[in-house]
């Protein structure tokens, strides 16, 4: 929910802000004096602050307390000045280009298994291009040249874990992408990581971990790096999500992400 929405969930939305210590009228309307008080409950408790009502902010409401794995305004401030940008750039990208929630309900990191990833890397790994083919024959939905065969979800763990009893860790934890940016594990090392399993564990550890990883994805593209400091956003998003990012009008989203938060950021400092 964000400013415009309306309904019961936003009523519930205000009943739960009026029980943590505002004043709201419960209306059903997420206006800007709503806004206002999700902004200051996720000042309070330490989440990014970005007047959404998602998952995050919502379970935080219910508990008081924010779960130590999830991303904070602290960690997007380090992450801008650490990249060279401005704090609604950052905030732009997380909101555009993350998946919203690094963790699933049970804990584990977001994962999307990526087949067609996994048959490529056993060439790479070394093996035989005659093995890669026939595990793509007898396990089409764990290793294929084409992409797909996708469970969603916690499913995605039933698929590398299975991949994991067929190929190496290098292969199939880097066949998947991982957290809240839907980093590829293959990239362990041109990001640093001394290892596939050291990356693995960063992903295990917290939404800050994720970010981090984004960041060194970033640091290691200098042509992706210059566009996001630019603020050219097709630039970026061409680089970043491949020549289909019209289709998904990423630009477009970007920028009026970042016209929202610059907007607000001149007004706090008014």
């Amino acid at each position: 929910m964000r400013n415009g929405s309306t309904g019961q969930q936003v009523a519930t939305l205000q009943r739960e802000l009026n029980t943590a210590g505002f004043k709201l009228s419960v209306d059903g309307w997420f206006g800007d004096v709503t806004e206002a008080a999700v902004r200051a409950f996720q000042a309070r408790v330490g989440l990014v602050v970005d007047g959404i009502a998602g998952p995050k902010t919502l379970a935080t409401l219910i508990t008081r307390e924010k779960d130590k794995r999830l991303l904070g305004e602290k960690d997007l401030i380090a992450a801008a000045s650490r990249l060279g940008i401005d704090i609604a750039s950052i905030k732009a990208v997380n909101e555009v280009e993350s998946s919203g929630r690094g963790f699933l309900p049970d804990g584990r990191p977001a994962i999307l298994y990526e087949r067609h990833k996994a048959f490529g890397l056993l060439g790479e790994t070394g093996v035989p291009a005659d093995a890669a083919i026939a595990l793509a024959q007898r396990y089409p939905n764990l290793i294929n040249e084409k992409r797909g065969g996708y469970a969603g979800g916690a499913a995605e763990w039933s698929r590398l874990r299975t991949a994991l009893t067929l190929v190496a860790p290098v292969v199939a934890y880097g066949a998947c992408s991982w957290g809240q940016y839907q980093i590829m594990g293959y990239h362990w090392l041109v990001l640093g990581y001394a290892s596939i399993d050291e990356f693995v564990t960063a992903m295990h550890r917290s939404e800050a971990d994720h970010l981090d990883a984004f960041a060194r994805f970033i640091e290691a593209d200098p042509a992706l790096h210059k566009a996001l400091k630019a603020r050219k956003w097709a630039d970026f998003a061409r680089i970043y999500n491949g020549p289909a990012y019209k289709a998904n009008a990423y630009d477009i989203k970007l920028a009026r992400a970042y016209e929202r938060y610059a907007g607000f950021e001149l007004a706090k400092a008014a």
